[in-house]
């Protein structure tokens, strides 16, 4: 990839037509900022009826991500974790144990990761496999032929929309429902998906109001899903209420949907176009898988940035903080930061783990709880592709989503072109 200096005065990462801009362009702007002003604030801009914030540093190196995220005293996300300010009420709806600190925090992820631990993944694993499988089936049963269809709709999305759905006990005739809510959630700043701030509300709210119930009806009557043991999981005697269940069940859906469904998407394109990595890969399957998917997920960056608050006085590479001000972590850059993966616009199946990775939210008490289950439904994914869709290709750009907070792939054409490696 070729990287050009940039101009960074006239540069507004507020501005959401940047994020429409090119990806080279875009590449090279974190770039020039890495090297130059890794840590430049930026003006907020009003969001329909709320009005401009006080600004924010947007932090663009590996190591200043890191530090912010292990030191969650000092930067803490109880005030919000978007760039805009929202009521604490509304960052709690919305983000549920995302946009707590401990005590709380602490409480309810202590809770919910009782559906989530090795046991609990390793019980759904024959069920990601039959997931894959099916989708793989009915690709073959109606594309087989070699027409084209997208990758999204037919593989990417409904893994792990079906896979979450059947974790919590969801009815598969309301997975399109569940599908339409997050899409309009997160794609507010999409013209495609049209939404304004008062039907990204209204989604949350109907999706709250259907995650609420459906804990209530666990409560009363468990069975042997996610939600069950969730809902009658205790920590110090508490248990959740079915509200703050509801809230959780936004943030499940949307991050254990959208960002791993980006992220299978992703990794189809950059195999697509480096062939001799997926070579490296499909042909030495379980010896690569583990830095295979990694590598997925650094260069997916699904996630492109949380935000923190500074709880007092303090500074970051020479520059004064003062309490509340409020520092936005761009994984997408440090992802790209050359001081921690050495040649970093190379996709590259086998490179070497990486301790600090930030690609789930970087470390610190809100690393991703569900990683491990991304990882699985990764890796199934692809050995899918590679055992029974060896011919499968991207035949045209990708659809991309317009926002600042997920990398997104709306659509992108593929189609089954043979056994053939390019």
């Amino acid at each position: 990839m070729e990287l050009q200096r940039v101009d960074l005065d006239g540069i507004d990462l507020s501005d959401i037509e940047f994020w429409s801009a090119p990806h080279e362009f875009r590449e090279s702007v974190f770039a020039t900022m890495r090297r130059e002003s890794p840590i430049r604030f930026f003006a907020e801009r009003p969001v329909e009826n709320i009005p401009a914030g006080p600004g924010y540093w947007a932090l663009t190196r590996h190591a200043d991500i890191w530090h912010v995220s292990r030191n969650p005293e000092l930067f803490c996300s109880g005030q919000g974790t978007n760039i805009t300010t929202f009521t604490p009420e509304l960052n709690e709806f919305f983000g549920s144990m995302i946009n707590m600190d401990d005590p709380k925090h602490f409480r309810i992820r202590s809770i919910v990761s009782k559906g989530f631990t090795p046991r609990e993944v390793s019980r759904i694993e024959d069920y990601v496999r039959d997931t894959a499988r099916t989708l793989v089936d009915r690709v073959l049963d109606e594309h087989g032929n070699g027409d084209e269809f997208d990758f999204v709709e037919k593989i990417a999305a409904p893994l792990p929309l079906q896979i979450i759905c059947d974790m919590m006990g969801i009815p598969s005739a309301d997975a399109p429902r569940i599908l339409r809510w997050t899409n309009e959630i997160l794609g507010a700043t999409d013209p495609d998906f049209g939404s304004t701030l008062g039907d990204l509300l209204r989604s949350g709210l109907e999706l709250y109001q259907y995650a609420q119930a459906h804990g209530e009806e666990r409560l009363a009557r468990p069975t042997d899903d996610l939600t069950s043991i969730m809902m009658h999981g205790e920590f110090d005697g508490q248990r959740m209420t079915s509200q703050e269940f509801g809230s959780f069940f936004i943030l499940l859906v949307v991050a254990g949907n959208e960002t791993t469904r980006n992220a299978i998407s992703h990794g189809m394109h950059a195999l697509t176009h480096n062939p001799e990595q997926r070579r490296t890969w499909f042909d030495n399957f379980d010896s690569h898988t583990r830095t295979a998917v990694e590598e997925i997920v650094r260069w997916a960056t699904p996630v492109i940035h949380f935000r923190r608050t500074a709880t007092r006085d303090t500074q970051l590479g020479g520059i004064p903080l003062p309490a509340g001000s409020k520092v936005v972590m761009f994984y997408n850059s440090g992802n790209r930061d050359d001081a921690a993966y050495p040649d970093p616009y190379r996709f590259d199946v086998t490179r070497p783990l990486q301790p600090n990775q930030i690609g789930f939210g970087a470390g610190g008490p809100h690393f991703c709880l569900g990683a491990n289950l991304a990882r699985r439904e990764i890796a199934v994914a692809f050995d899918e592709i590679r055992r029974r869709l060896p011919g499968l290709r991207v035949t045209g750009e990708p659809s991309y989503l317009r926002s600042n907070f997920i990398n997104g792939i709306k659509t992108m054409p593929c189609r089954l072109l043979g056994k053939q490696d390019d």
